[in-house]
């Protein structure tokens, strides 16, 4: 099933989440990994803050494990939405935020 999810990310852990988007450790993770980077080179930031993105899981509740492992360390109020297909929303790239966060 594909999610719309809408969250608010924790800036003061950016570093640790762009090294570990960056350096393999999230990629790695099993099943999940490689579409949480997937998911991540998709998200953009909307006017309020959120962070949005579209993101494919076959857990019973949506992105459990996701928010286990990874999405809980990092984002609050996490949102999920069932959607059709993937979807890009208008808003500053995420990942590009990220970048500039760390490379500053």
């Amino acid at each position: 099933m594909i999610y719309k999810v809408k969250a608010k990310f924790n800036y003061s852990k950016a570093s640790d989440y762009y090294e570990k988007l960056n350096n393999g450790t999230i990629q790695s993770q099993k099943p999940d990994g490689y579409e949480i980077i997937n998911a991540m080179n998709r998200a953009t930031i909307d006017n309020e803050g959120y962070v949005n993105w579209t993101e494919l899981c076959f857990c019973s509740t949506p992105l459990k494990h996701e928010r286990e492992t990874v999405y809980d360390k990092y984002f609050t109020e996490l949102e999920t939405e069932s959607i059709i297909k993937h979807h890009l929303f208008e808003g500053q790239s995420f990942i590009d935020k990220l970048k500039a966060l760390v490379n500053t």
